[in-house]
């Protein structure tokens, strides 16, 4: 026998307008579907559900589609984890680094 998993269909006003209800059913193991004019768009998971370890495993595959990071070949190796972080080349206050940030707009 299959598990059918309960599965609500809400349009985008709907949701909208309920989303505190909807988020309560989603807490409670219910999926949302939010439709568009009778096209499904997006879909409500519960995180609590499919656990922070698949979010975070979808939110690296994002970040790697998008090119922004490198998934590692194994194991890192010894000597780099061992190692000292690199010293700065001359001591420069956070404080300086964040004014300097906000004025080049980053």
């Amino acid at each position: 026998m299959a598990i059918i998993a309960l599965m609500k269909r809400a349009s985008v006003t709907e949701a909208k307008n309920s989303l505190s209800a909807l988020l309560d059913r989603v807490r409670h193991g219910e999926t949302v579907v939010i439709e568009d004019r009778g096209i499904p768009v997006a879909r409500l998971d519960s995180m609590l559900a499919a656990g922070a370890s698949a979010a975070a495993e979808g939110r690296l595959a994002r970040l790697e589609r998008q090119g922004l990071v490198r998934r590692g070949r194994g194991p890192a190796p010894r000597k780099l984890l061992l190692a000292d972080p690199p010293a700065p080349r001359q001591p420069v206050r956070a404080s300086e680094l964040l004014i300097e940030e906000r004025r080049s707009g980053r």
